[in-house]
């Protein structure tokens, strides 16, 4: 499905997303997480495997919010393997223990003509995430790269009963358009800048240099505790 963008003070103005492309101002949302960092993580074709437990990790009710009906592992599989890694942008929150807490797709939309040109953001978080603003810390990151792409507008499709994704939208000025059980939020992005790219690539090598750390040491513990084990 999908989500959109907010927060307060400062951290939006650094991106260049104070005022809405057209002057207005964006609703920010108060976050008690907003000002905590979170490394997103680029993912790549190697992940599909790794996005594909993420997905398999949710229960029936997140999974039908993300796709908007029940999808079983035939599908999930499908989904996982019809992603385009060079059209389309995905990224992931991993825990301490590397497993995927959350994925985002950012998904290019070529046969939209009547709004310009347009990319689709979906999301889902799996329950042990919750509460701590990755969902909107993920929006926050797809605006930028979906700038950063020439993008016009944000789209998300969801379930109007979507309600945590809907008021992400909303709060981050999208207009949002229900019909019967579907919903439509389509948010207006500014133009991107050096600063856009600049930050895109600080935090995609922030994120990946983060995590080859946190990795290489677990694995390092966990071979010197099997040493020492096996000395002993």
């Amino acid at each position: 499905m999908t989500a959109r963008k907010t927060e307060s003070s400062s951290p939006l103005d650094k991106f260049g997303l104070a005022h809405h492309a057209d002057g207005g101002p964006i609703r920010h949302a108060r976050n008690e997480h907003a000002h905590h960092w979170v490394p997103i993580r680029d993912l790549r074709p190697r992940h599909r495997r790794r996005i594909l437990d993420h997905l398999l990790s949710l229960n029936e009710r997140d999974r039908y919010l993300r796709f908007g009906f029940l999808a079983p592992l035939e599908q999930l599989s499908r989904y996982v393997a019809s992603i385009d890694f060079r059209r389309d942008e995905v990224f992931g929150i991993f825990s301490r223990r590397f497993q995927l807490l959350a994925v985002a797709h950012l998904a290019a939309m070529p046969g939209v003509h009547v709004r310009g040109s347009a990319m689709e953001f979906g999301v889902s978080v799996l329950p042990e995430g919750r509460g701590k603003g990755l969902g909107l810390r993920l929006f926050q990151h797809a605006i930028t790269h979906a700038r950063n792409r020439g993008a016009s507008h944000l789209i998300i499709h969801a379930l109007a009963e979507n309600a945590p994704m809907l008021r992400i939208a909303a709060k981050a000025g999208a207009t949002v358009e229900r019909h019967g059980q579907d919903a439509e939020g389509w948010l207006k992005l500014p133009k991107d800048t050096v600063a856009t790219h600049l930050d895109s690539s600080l935090q995609s090598w922030a994120a990946e240099a983060i995590y080859r750390v946190k990795y290489w040491t677990a694995h390092f513990s966990d071979w010197l505790r099997m040493l020492v084990s096996s000395a002993s």
